[in-house]
């Protein structure tokens, strides 16, 4: 008998860092300043989210988990086993945790940007499941998907919960899920969670929770930027304000400043008025037939879909449209 061998998660693959300055420098110079919500996950900012996804008033990671739980049988029907899973985003992998059982995929990719937050989440995984050859890598699939030249063989299901496919405007998450057709091909799919349309009290309160987490974990991403670029934001000058716009159906999350005061970033003076915001987040919230709509104009076709008693979120099966 062989003796027994731990498992463990591949060195951290780290591509070189892309040059983000000029992305950041044109969304803070708009007359709506904007900043990409990527910029929330640094390691502080990564356990703030898991510290919001225990709120009570925040519905969408609890109800997915709970989707993907009772439905895993039907799942690992519909994705198939002895896949490669692919997951953008992946934070602390525990949604993934509850299919590999079912799906038995024979190597689990987990993306994220934050590399310290990953390589630690990776590891559990890999001592979790130490039949599972995981292999991590960090990084901004918002932009470079030069990754995939080092993924493992096999078919690939991608493996997309928590809605966040709702932070993309509606044609750069067509954009998004064309590269993902074209990452999975004819034999593969897409695992994706979507939030979905419903009262607008329960959504402002999803991102207004009463503990202030959210809050925290908004005005974090300022002090991200000050360590990231060697900026000079005051987040003490800036509050948390989330609400849902109806005309766009969609929450947004803006940081609103209390003052007027200007901060240096990348050698640049960028003003801010009292009152003015810089817009952090969107969230689109979608219905059966809007998404079905995206992934058509995507090349995908929904082949299977879940949702929980109350039809607060979903999950969905995507193909390759013939």
């Amino acid at each position: 008998m062989e003796p027994a061998r731990s498992n463990q998660a591949n060195q951290l693959t780290t591509p070189e860092e892309n040059d983000h300055e000029e992305e950041i420098l044109t969304g803070l110079r708009k007359n709506q300043k904007t900043i990409s919500p990527k910029w929330f996950y640094d390691t502080e900012g990564s356990a703030l989210f898991e510290r919001i996804t225990q709120q009570p008033e925040y519905y969408p990671t609890r109800t997915e988990i709970d989707i993907l739980r009772d439905n895993r049988a039907a799942i690992a029907a519909a994705c198939g086993v002895g896949c490669v899973m692919i997951e953008p985003g992946a934070g602390n992998c525990e949604k993934a945790r509850l299919l590999f059982d079912a799906i038995r995929p024979t190597a689990y990719v987990p993306l994220d940007i934050s590399a310290t937050f990953l390589q630690a989440a990776a590891d559990e995984v890999a001592a979790q499941f130490p039949w599972l050859r995981v292999h991590p890598v960090c990084a901004d699939f918002t932009r470079d998907w030069s990754f995939v030249d080092d993924l493992p063989a096999g078919r690939r299901i991608v493996f997309y919960p928590g809605s966040t496919i709702g932070n993309l405007e509606p044609a750069a998450a067509t954009d998004f899920l064309r590269r993902v057709r074209g990452l999975v091909g004819a034999d593969g799919g897409l695992l994706l969670g979507v939030d979905l349309h419903k009262d607008r009290d329960i959504l402002n309160a999803a991102y207004n929770d009463a503990a202030g987490i959210t809050a925290q974990f908004n005005i974090n991403l300022l002090s991200h930027l000050n360590r990231a670029l060697d900026a000079d934001f005051h987040p003490q000058h800036f509050e948390h304000s989330a609400f849902y716009n109806a005309d766009e159906q969609r929450i947004e999350m803006h940081l609103v400043s209390t003052k007027d005061h200007s901060v240096r970033c990348l050698d640049e003076d960028i003003h801010f008025a009292q009152g003015e915001t810089l817009h952090t987040e969107n969230s689109y919230k979608y219905s059966p037939e809007s998404l079905n709509a995206l992934a058509t104009s995507a090349g995908f076709q929904v082949a299977s879909s879940w949702f929980d008693e109350q039809q607060l979120f979903s999950v969905h099966y995507l193909v390759c449209a013939p």
